[in-house]
């Protein structure tokens, strides 16, 4: 009977249509979905970044201050840079008159305490006294000058490394720095170097997709650019050769 052939087609149709879906709606497509997606999102990381900001960054607390993992902490830095900032930019103090005043209050009240150590039947032993470490100088001066020595290593193998290019960055970047400096005095650069290292990192943590997709367009028109400087006039120099002709 036709009636019953094209009910059983129906039914068979609606059966393999259900297996059919189902069979798309796997839990394990989806999770293959998401490892591809976490992949390529790992590859079009800033700098081919593979680890965490919080590693990049040496972990530890220096890096959870800057990326404001106890906000009390990052705050109390914050405030006191800025506060800094303010009594030799704003209110125009000297670093020899603030020194001067607080070892002037420093003075004072160890006097007072000493003097009235009496009155509350205290001897002058107890008065605090401040002690710095001579260890803390001696690391102090190590590693600022490991850190000018690396920095005059790395300008000086730029100069005699004989690559154009990087030589061209460096002196590019040596020269927008200068600009910025005669804009403004070393303090004010210095505090604005401090702000956006304790903002800057957390705010790409949180917004590192959308960043990471801007750098990437504009690190694309960059290197669109610098290919036709590159043909057309860089390409074009003559580049002088390091060894010299072997004398028989």
């Amino acid at each position: 009977m036709p009636e019953g052939i094209t009910a059983e087609m129906l039914l068979n149709n609606i059966m393999e249509t259900i297996n059919d879906n189902a069979q798309k709606k796997k839990p394990g497509s989806f999770f293959e979905e998401e490892t591809s997606n976490s992949i390529t999102s790992q590859i079009k990381r800033l700098f081919g970044r593979e680890k965490p900001v919080h590693h990049v960054l040496g972990g530890g607390q220096p890096a959870d201050v800057m990326l404001w993992r106890n906000k009390k902490i990052s705050a109390s830095f914050i405030t006191g840079a800025t506060a800094i900032w303010v009594l030799f930019e704003w209110l125009n103090y000297h670093f020899l008159t603030l020194l001067c005043f607080t070892l002037v209050l420093g003075m004072i009240a160890q006097f007072v305490w000493s003097n009235a150590s009496g009155v509350f039947g205290r001897s002058s032993s107890e008065v605090p006294r401040i002690v710095l470490p001579d260890e803390l100088f001696v690391n102090l001066g190590a590693s600022v000058g490991a850190q000018f020595n690396n920095a005059l290593c790395f300008l000086q193998d730029v100069a005699c490394g004989g690559n154009l290019k990087q030589f061209l960055v460096v002196v590019v970047c040596l020269w927008a720095a200068a600009v910025v400096g005669s804009w403004c005095n070393f303090l004010t650069v210095m505090y604005i170097g401090f702000i956006a290292a304790h903002t800057l990192p957390v705010l790409y943590e949180r917004y590192e997709d959308q960043v990471d997709g801007f750098v990437y367009q504009v690190l694309g028109q960059l290197q669109n650019n610098y290919r036709k400087l590159d043909s057309g006039f860089l390409s074009k120099i003559p580049k002088g050769k390091l060894k010299g002709k072997k004398h028989e």
